[in-house]
């Protein structure tokens, strides 16, 4: 899918996609909105995702943004419009929560890895969009927040994202305070992977992915299944867990090619399976 695809309501292009040299690029283009995540939007984005996780000509993706604001979260005034349902919004809350909260995962389920280029702000379930990327890159201007607190609304499903990235005190002070973190200091906490000049964040994010890309897409997809797969194992699990994983790694066609390319001193010819 070489074309710019375009996924989302219709006569609004949500998401766009355009992909070269194995890379899918994903732009959140609701920037008058500052790509708010409003249900459309979620859903836009999960149609990309799935459409990518089929496609076996996409070895990594790059998720970027238009405008400004790489995301600002949940869309606030779609969400306070349903305050006037029969139910307060209970049912309308509810399943955009879910909704997001299955998209979160399917990019941690994705096979191919997956690398945010963050220019401007990511708050609330925008970071949370950051922190379940496998990867991030920002420009030096991007700054990261889990606002809510501020607003009597605590951000409990960014949370989960984000604590699962910093440790438990960085996490905790962003979520109390609702104060923003500059770049350098997402990077100190790990939050992100690079901070580069403002404006190449797009740029960094895609020699990254290329890198990446170089690799056997199989072996990338057994590695990414594994390192999630173990984190919430004890100690013991997650060893007997990737033995067994490394066992079947070995006897992938890629590894004995990987491994025999190492030894004869040549470069390997991936066949991804």
């Amino acid at each position: 899918m070489n074309d710019e695809t375009r996924f989302g309501e219709v006569g609004e292009a949500q998401v766009l996609r355009s992909d070269a040299g194995g890379i899918a690029t994903l732009t959140l283009n609701r920037p008058a909105q500052r790509n708010a995540l409003s249900l459309a939007l979620i859903d836009a984005l999960r149609a990309s995702i799935d459409a990518i996780a089929a496609d076996r000509q996409v070895r990594t993706v790059v998720l970027a943004a238009n405008g400004p604001v790489f995301s600002s979260g949940h869309d606030l005034k779609e969400l306070t419009v349903h305050r006037a349902d029969d139910d307060r919004g209970r049912g309308f809350y509810a399943e955009t929560m879910r909704r997001c909260a299955s998209l979160m995962q399917a990019i941690v389920a994705l096979p191919q890895p997956v690398i945010a280029a963050v220019e401007g702000i990511a708050t609330a379930a925008g970071c949370q969009l950051v922190a379940t990327c496998d990867l991030a890159v920002a420009g030096h201007g991007a700054s990261f927040g889990t606002p809510g607190v501020n607003i009597g609304l605590f951000c409990s499903t960014p949370m989960v994202a984000l604590s699962r990235n910093v440790a438990p005190k960085h996490a905790m002070e962003l979520l109390l305070t609702g104060e923003l973190a500059d770049a350098a200091t997402a990077h100190r906490i790990g939050l992100i992977n690079r901070v580069v000049e403002a404006g190449q964040a797009l740029a960094a994010a895609q020699a990254l992915a290329r890198k990446i890309a170089s690799k056997s897409t199989h072996v990338l997809a057994i590695g990414k299944k594994a390192f999630y797969a173990q984190r919430d194992m004890s100690l013991a699990e997650a060893y007997d867990y990737t033995v067994d994983v490394m066992v079947q790694n070995m006897l992938a066609r890629d590894a004995e090619e990987g491994i025999g390319a190492f030894v004869e001193k040549r470069e390997p010819k991936w066949r991804d399976c």
